[in-house]
């Protein structure tokens, strides 16, 4: 019985064991059910043909691997055996981790421009317009590169009045993808940036690995500026590009491409200043004669005998109108001068003044023989007075 080992210790001496002889691995094998944790770690498991094993890579310690890592990529770890006691299982903590070739950063690439491609980041009705003029231009590269400094000659020798922003950023290396989403986020919340250029100047698929991150490739598509992508030389192609409005060469020639030619408009100016007007006149003096040949022709004369001959038709209607308005006007008018003649002639007064008088008992006018009371007092009224008789 002494020999009985309880599970947390037995667990202990495998931990202890393994962690004791297995303290730098270097593994190679297939990512599957990688998973990036909101606290910022990484847990994955690596596997092959025959066997797997669980991984897990801190936040911190992976800030130094320079692309996402996606399942089915084939990559080569390097780290120590750990026992988790509370499972009893053994895992891997990944201190680094690297690309197992070329071939499987290729993979990813085609793989995530694939996805893409499918949602529909790549298609031109998504494309904004470049400013032929633009007056403030944001830079998303490194400061102290070449390509910013390359930038800047161009800008300064075809067109001094622009006006370049840079939001410095890593371009390659472990965090630089976050960097670069930042520096376009904060562009775009400058509200006056006309156009963002971003990129760096040419290097391997690893340096340039950042502008093939699916962060940023949403980035540039969700920006409200037009982008510019300058990733590289001429024959290096990026994720960023594809998704971009535009895809430049190279830095310098994005930057041929945002800005005119101070060359090239002073000569328009001049050519402008001593050709246009002369040609302006002569365009002018043609489309003067044609419309006077228009306007004297027979088809324009017609239309003008035809407003003619309805004003003067116009004016006879008003006549017409006048004269019988007149002519009913007198009419009403002799009308009424003769109902008024007649509603003067039954005058009460009038009447009475022709000999007739108005006969009224206990306030009521007596108009018949049978109404009138002769034991009752009346009144009579005459055109000059009235009189009661009892």
């Amino acid at each position: 019985m002494e020999n009985i080992l309880s599970v947390s210790e037995i667990t202990g001496l495998i931990k202890h064991t393994l962690e004791e002889n297995f303290s730098e691995v270097n593994v190679i094998g297939e990512i599957s059910n990688f998973k990036a944790h909101v606290s910022g770690h990484w847990y994955f498991t690596l596997k092959d043909a025959n066997a797997q094993v669980s991984c897990t890579m801190w936040r911190g310690i992976n800030n130094y691997v320079f692309f996402t890592p996606q399942d089915g990529m084939k990559v080569i770890i390097t780290g120590k055996i750990t026992v988790y006691p509370p499972r009893g299982s053994y895992q891997i903590d990944v201190r680094s981790m690297k690309p197992a070739g070329v071939g499987e950063l290729q993979a990813a690439f085609e793989k995530l421009k694939q996805k893409l491609s499918a949602e529909g980041l790549f298609d031109e009705q998504y494309k904004k317009p470049i400013p032929k003029f633009s007056q403030k231009i944001g830079i998303v590269t490194a400061i102290d590169g070449a390509a910013f400094q390359d930038m800047k000659s161009i800008a300064s020798r075809r067109y001094p009045l622009v006006e370049l922003i840079i939001a410095s950023s890593k371009v390659q290396g472990e965090g630089a993808a976050e960097e670069i989403v930042e520096c376009i986020k904060l562009l775009n919340r400058q509200k006056d940036v006309d156009l963002i250029i971003v990129g760096r100047g040419g290097g391997s698929l690893e340096d340039l690995w950042a502008f093939n991150e699916e962060i940023v490739a949403r980035a540039i598509f969700d920006s409200q500026i037009p982008i510019i992508s300058a990733v590289g030389h001429e024959i290096d192609f990026t994720i960023s590009d594809f998704v971009a409005d535009l895809r430049a060469a190279t830095p310098s020639a994005a930057m041929e491409l945002a800005t005119p030619s101070k060359d090239e408009l002073f000569a328009f100016i001049a050519e402008f200043s001593d050709y246009f007007p002369e040609k302006m006149l002569e365009i002018i003096s043609n489309y003067n004669d044609e419309i006077n040949k228009t306007i004297s022709s027979y088809g324009f004369r017609v239309p003008q005998d035809i407003v003619k001959n309805k004003i003067q038709l116009f004016d006879n209607l008003i006549y017409r109108f006048q004269n019988n308005f007149d002519i009913k006007l007198s009419d009403q008018k002799k009308g009424l001068e003769l109902l008024e003649s007649k509603v003067d002639s039954f005058n009460v007064d009038n009447v009475l003044k022709r000999g007739f008088s108005i006969i009224k008992q206990n306030d009521r006018y007596i108009t018949r023989k049978k109404n009138l009371k002769k034991d009752k007092s009346l009144d009579i009224k005459f055109y000059d007075g009235e009189v009661r008789i009892k």
